[in-house]
């Protein structure tokens, strides 16, 4: 083979991995899903002072769902837990084996007089995950990665159902949105290893490939909505481990 026609063989083949390379980026089989704009819920609570609220919601590794609430202008907290099974279960070696009933969750304390709970699931549905992947978002699969709201009260209850309705009928998704409507039986914080890990771990793999996106995507298309210095779980101010 001429000198020529390699060069030409090398470049040709760097060329088709970038190619694929790209395409893998952009793929909804990896990385972040793409983000879709919805209109806000019709129903819902109107924003009043009063004492603060919570909502606990399942959309995947919790890691990026807890990064991206706690971007949100009049959120106090974001812990990352389980919810959906029994509390001797609520352990992330024993979630992870998809066998508890418990699903990775989000635990989030709001001013209501600040951001609504509609809001709170316009978020998640937009930019958070995707509500029509049953048991799986991204690159993990398994109940314990479900989309769930595990409701409060019966005004959660209805104003999630009404929601989920909502967008079916627009026919916003191209698939029907599988997202679980429970009650919350109890929530229980994971380790605190796991606690503001998209804000400890910005470089990391995982999270740059995933869960970083989301953040972006947050930011883009709810601009009003989002607080550039994030609320953490731990009071001391993190120092990024990469």
């Amino acid at each position: 083979m001429s000198v020529v026609k390699a060069n030409w063989s090398i470049w040709t083949s760097l060329v088709v991995l970038a190619a694929i390379a790209v395409f893998l980026w952009r793929s909804p089989l990896y990385g972040a899903e793409a983000p879709v704009t919805i209109a806000p819920p019709a129903v819902d609570n109107p924003k009043t002072a009063g004492p603060l609220q919570t909502a606990v919601l399942a959309g995947g590794c919790f890691w990026g769902v807890q990064g991206v609430f706690q971007h949100v202008r009049g959120v106090k907290q974001v812990i990352a837990g389980y919810a959906g099974g029994d509390k001797s279960t609520a352990q992330y070696d024993m979630v992870s084996s998809g066998s508890t009933g418990h699903a990775e969750s989000v635990k989030i304390t709001f001013d209501p007089a600040e951001v609504t709970f509609g809001q709170l699931l316009q978020i998640a549905f937009s930019v958070v995950h995707d509500p029509t992947e049953l048991n799986a978002q991204g690159p993990d699969v398994g109940t314990q990665y479900r989309s769930a709201i595990f409701y409060s009260d019966d005004t959660q209850k209805h104003i999630a159902e009404a929601y989920i309705r909502q967008l079916d009928q627009a026919h916003v998704f191209s698939k029907p949105i599988v997202t679980r409507v429970d009650p919350l039986k109890g929530f229980y914080a994971a380790e605190r290893h796991h606690q503001d890990y998209l804000v400890l771990h910005p470089s990391a793999p995982y999270i740059a490939f995933n869960d970083i996106p989301k953040v972006n995507n947050f930011q883009r298309i709810f601009p009003d909505l989002y607080r550039p210095q994030p609320v953490l779980v731990n009071e001391a101010p993190p120092r990024r481990a990469d």
